[in-house]
């Protein structure tokens, strides 16, 4: 399995009332919007930067 091959699945375990702007935009960005969405995301520095940001709110699971 090359590097390319690894994923991510990101699930928003909260809502992003009362966060800031930024974190709205970071989970729009990734796909998400609503608590208990999922998404599969390449395992790379870019998605782990947006994880980063809105780590208090999404669950992650390295596939």
């Amino acid at each position: 399995m090359s590097d390319n091959d690894k994923t991510v699945t990101i699930t928003q375990v909260r809502s992003v009332i009362g966060c800031t702007q930024k974190q709205k935009a970071t989970i729009q960005a990734l796909g998400l919007g609503r608590p208990n969405y999922s998404v599969v995301k390449p395992d790379n520095a870019c998605t782990r930067g947006q994880i980063r940001v809105v780590q208090h709110l999404v669950k992650i699971e390295e596939n």
